[in-house]
């Protein structure tokens, strides 16, 4: 049976975090098969507030090494699904 997981990730502060979090996500890059991340931007400001989806593919335990690896980063929440098929 395969597993598929979807990490969401929010970034509280994207100016301060942005660099770690890239960091730990290039370690990790042989697993993630899509990424799309988006922050508001307007005229007048640009949020400091980040979203990033990942969808993974691979095996279960290193789907767990990059979802510990994440959440040792201050202001960086982890949210996951998790598809068996």
């Amino acid at each position: 049976m395969k597993e598929m997981r979807i990490l969401g990730l929010m970034i509280t502060d994207r100016i301060k975090e942005a660099g770690r979090t890239q960091q730990t996500l290039s370690k990790h890059s042989n697993i993630i098969k899509s990424r799309l991340g988006f922050h508001e931007v307007s005229e007048d400001i640009c949020s400091r507030v980040g979203m990033i989806i990942l969808q993974l593919s691979g095996k279960s335990d290193d789907f767990d090494l990059l979802e510990n690896d994440l959440k040792i980063i201050g202001g960086l929440e982890v949210q996951k699904m998790s598809f068996q098929y």
